[in-house]
């Protein structure tokens, strides 16, 4: 079996989503006055390679505990779309011929490359998905869809105001679906056909969890 890491390492200080608890972590125990180790962890539920369940925009939405796991184990298909600058929108007429024949049960991931930025501020002036894309997946049956992006939706600036906009969120969560974010390494899948895993930590009640998102080779 051959596998690909798609997860950013989860450390201090990472890049969040702004506003979201930042990243922390100390030793609650060392082998010089414990003799074992243990480390405190401080982390939001959307903090690196991460899934979010429909209760993270839909109120009363499923939480990640009650997520049906197989469907964040199956095929995948890359979408690639390179050459983006910021902020651009991925329209369905891009990725149509990538898409025409896709399946029920398929998960969706988008490469744009754009991890590459991750821990600098570019990373936030990332390309979005056009909502029609969204909902054309969910047409095809397709629930989980991924991104190798802070989010499928823009991120808001410091020039931003009113209210967030989430319209990919609304579609793919309000239909009980989960987006899979900030994954990297896309580029390093050179097969057909890769199976994903993308598996949560069983949060009680909470609207995400950290991933160890993994493409395989059967």
């Amino acid at each position: 079996m051959r596998l690909v890491d798609l997860s950013h390492s989860v450390e201090a200080g990472m890049q969040v989503f702004p506003g979201d608890p930042p990243v922390d972590s100390r030793l609650a125990a060392s082998f010089p006055l414990d003799g074992f180790q243990v480390t405190e962890l401080h982390l939001g539920t959307h903090s690196g390679t991460h899934l979010d369940a429909p209760l993270h925009t839909v109120e009363g939405g499923p939480p990640v505990d009650e997520l049906d796991l197989s469907r964040l184990v199956g095929p995948a298909r890359i979408v690639h779309v390179p050459d983006l600058g910021d902020h651009d929108v991925i329209r369905w007429a891009h990725v149509r011929a990538q898409l025409e024949d896709v399946g029920a049960g398929t998960i969706v991931l988008f490469r744009t490359d754009w991890s590459r930025h991750f821990g600098t501020p570019r990373y936030l002036a990332h390309p979005v998905l056009h909502a029609e894309i969204a909902q054309r997946l969910l047409e095809s049956g397709v629930r989980v869809l991924g991104v190798d992006t802070l989010n499928p939706d823009r991120t808001p600036d410091a020039s931003s105001t009113g209210p967030l906009e989430l319209p990919v969120h609304a579609a793919v969560l309000g239909a009980g679906g989960v987006i899979i974010e900030n994954l990297t390494n896309l580029h390093a899948v050179t097969w057909r056909d890769p199976v994903l895993s993308a598996l949560p930590l069983r949060l009680s009640g909470l609207d995400g969890s950290p991933v160890r998102a993994v493409a395989m080779q059967l």
